[in-house]
């Protein structure tokens, strides 16, 4: 057992220390050293120490066999193979108390060991953003109804601010049942049902929230889009989401989810921007310049060179949308054919200018002749 420190050493009382020394001592180390109450990296260890040193010394039988062989007595460790578990041994052997009572006397009251862990839930909301918002980054500002602790209780859903230790699970918030399994029973822990696994029971309800400890108000929030945003990005609120049970923890977070809304020609491809273009022939033999409107606020020009296809591509550099960076992707833009219905008059004047390529032979020609153009190309 080297390195083990002397039981004595660790609790800071004498050999000959009584039984209240012994309890006073364990309970001042216990309430500065537990866990929930101190951010040290060796506090858990140190609780731990604390414990083992106290379940020995308050052992009679133990304490005289620690007193004649130290950390080695005959048949190895006092706690068995499996050594010292910390508080899973029964608490009634050594402290002669309740678990919740303890941890009660150590925090005044207001909250179990376990319920001082808790945490409140988080809580989701869907802001629905444009284009231009994503390009730009802008500010949104949203008025929201959100959970809050109740102030005539101060979150505790008390009337009196008093709760009492669960009887069921001694406060715990957990509980062991038996499960029958088919010919098998299966011993499990789950939540438990009387006090929603807060470990805590409140006997006169706060009439305001009806013993909750939560009531709602309407807020206003700021938040800013970030930059090139896509579909289904969260951003986290710390701090912001629901009370924890009762005022007995931290609150939960407020995620905000950013929804990017379809634009009515353009979609999204990474940092890439994909629209289609319809044009008639004219304009595709030809050649011409269109301006659009572009969600970056600024006009986009689309020059057509002459004898383009449907079918054909023309990127537009630096106009998409913008990475964390600030660098932008690129406008697509995919040529089409537009085929109006035409007017009886427009129909006779094509059929007139139709040519007379309709034979067979004159029709593979060209196939043949456009194959080969594309080869080249």
């Amino acid at each position: 057992m080297a390195g083990k420190r002397d039981y004595y050493e660790v609790l800071g009382v004498s050999k000959d220390a009584d039984d209240k020394q012994l309890k006073n001592s364990f309970r001042s180390l216990a309430r500065k050293f537990h866990p929930d109450k101190n951010d040290s990296p060796d506090a858990d260890e140190k609780f731990k120490e604390i414990q083992e040193a106290y379940a020995v010394l308050s052992d009679s039988q133990k304490r005289q066999q620690y007193d004649r062989f130290g950390h080695e007595p005959p048949g190895g460790s006092p706690f068995g193979a499996s050594g010292f578990q910390g508080f899973n041994i029964n608490l009634e052997d050594i402290m002669g108390g309740d678990l919740g009572d303890i941890f009660s006397s150590f925090f005044g009251g207001a909250r179990s060991s376990r319920s001082a862990r808790l945490r409140g839930d988080d809580i989701l909301i869907r802001q629905t953003v444009s284009l231009s918002d994503v390009i730009s980054g802008s500010s949104k500002e949203i008025n929201l109804d959100l959970p809050s602790e109740c102030e005539t209780c101060d979150g505790t859903g008390s009337k009196d601010g008093e709760s009492k230790v669960c009887s069921k699970c001694k406060g715990n918030g957990r509980v062991r049942v038996r499960q029958q399994i088919g010919p098998f029973v299966q011993e499990v822990v789950q939540e438990c049902s009387s006090c929603s696994g807060v470990g805590r029971v409140i006997e006169n309800p706060c009439a305001k929230c009806r013993g909750d400890g939560i009531s709602h108000k309407e807020q206003k929030l700021r938040f800013s889009v970030p930059i090139g945003a896509d579909h289904g990005t969260r951003l986290r609120n710390r701090g912001m989401g629901s009370p924890a049970p009762y005022g007995n923890g931290s609150r939960g977070d407020l995620l905000i989810e950013i929804q990017v809304e379809q634009h009515p020609w353009l979609e999204r491809n990474g940092r890439d921007l994909i629209m289609s273009l319809p044009l008639g022939y004219s304009d595709l033999v030809l050649g011409c310049e269109h301006v659009v409107d572009h969600v970056d606020d600024d006009e986009l020009k689309i020059k057509i060179p002459a004898g383009s296809n449907s079918g054909d591509t023309i990127e537009i550099r630096g106009r998409g949308i913008p990475d964390s960076r600030g660098r932008r992707g690129d406008v697509v833009v995919l040529l089409k054919l537009h085929v109006p219905k035409l007017s009886k008059s427009t129909k006779k004047a094509l059929q007139e200018m139709r040519s007379d390529l309709c034979g067979k032979e004159d029709l593979l020609d060209l196939m043949r002749k456009d194959a080969k153009d594309r080869r080249r190309g």
